[in-house]
């Protein structure tokens, strides 16, 4: 593929149809976004990346174009990561696996389930309550539930920006209200999906066990001024991964990949460089 072309196309899986969109020539680097969101939240670390990477981003299920294939009764982490797996597949080689988000969840159960070849895997923040509830840091734990409790009931009744709150949680106060309309209006338009993402994170059980058996090269990237359950969760997540990398941007919150894209882009890079070699 020639420097700077962009190849879109849709997967077409046996579960539903699976976003695809590459550009860029060099080592693959499949970009796996967060809730409320598609692959064009990567534009401006990809944009950094020109002329380095061959960048394949997707969105995941219920965003974008890609089919929702959970249920109200089986919203298991599993039938996210295989679609994120369809991905790599296509791509067609070792990927360099990056996620932010609930996409950094996804990732690291991509990377646990072992079905797909990686040479690396970065994370973003992943919301890894249950870690929090394994290791018995319950304050943490009960930030994340408290939050998600709110959240949830003011759904139920009918709040039609109730996810301007878990936004917030993540990007402080007023991160929300500072959106754009059309971004404030997708989220809107996808809390019903946000929801289900949080079943499946729940239902996701992670163990310090479980991430000590991962043999890859690991970058978990957290922003300074994110909230301190946050912070604490993808801290451990690197505490318990053999020989991860732990990385902090300063004055960075929780959507760090649109306000601090160079810095990520320079950490991932690094990152990237060092798994090659």
């Amino acid at each position: 593929m020639p420097a700077g072309a962009q190849r879109t196309m849709t997967i077409e899986d046996p579960r539903g149809p699976v976003d695809y969109e590459e550009s860029g020539r060099g080592p693959t680097v499949v970009l796996a976004p967060g809730s409320c969101s598609t692959g064009a939240a990567w534009r401006p670390i990809v944009a950094h990346c020109e002329g380095r990477y061959r960048c394949v981003t997707t969105s995941l299920p219920g965003y974008g174009g890609t089919a929702e294939r959970r249920t109200g009764a089986d919203a298991s982490i599993a039938h996210v990561a295989a679609a994120l797996e369809a991905v790599i597949r296509r791509a067609g080689r070792p990927a360099h696996l990056v996620g932010h988000s609930f996409g950094g969840l996804v990732a690291l159960a991509v990377a646990l389930r072992r079905s797909v070849p990686l040479a690396s895997l970065s994370i973003l923040e992943a919301p890894a309550a249950q870690l929090l509830d394994e290791v018995g840091e319950a304050a943490h734990y009960h930030a994340f539930r408290q939050m998600t409790d709110a959240y949830f009931a003011a759904v139920a009744a009918g709040t039609a920006d109730a996810i301007a709150s878990m936004i917030d949680f993540y990007g402080g106060a007023g991160t929300f209200a500072a959106w754009p309309p059309r971004v404030r209006a997708y989220a809107v338009e996808t809390t019903a999906v946000n929801v289900r993402d949080w079943a499946s994170a729940y239902g996701f059980r992670l163990t310090p066990a479980l991430l000590a058996s991962l043999d890859l090269p690991v970058l978990i990237i957290r922003g300074g001024s994110s909230h301190v359950a946050v912070r604490r969760a993808n801290e451990l997540i690197a505490r318990y991964c053999p020989g991860a990398a732990l990385a902090s941007i300063e004055g960075a919150a929780h959507f760090m990949i649109t306000t601090h894209a160079r810095e990520v882009a320079v950490l991932l890079d690094r990152h990237i460089g060092r798994a090659g070699a």
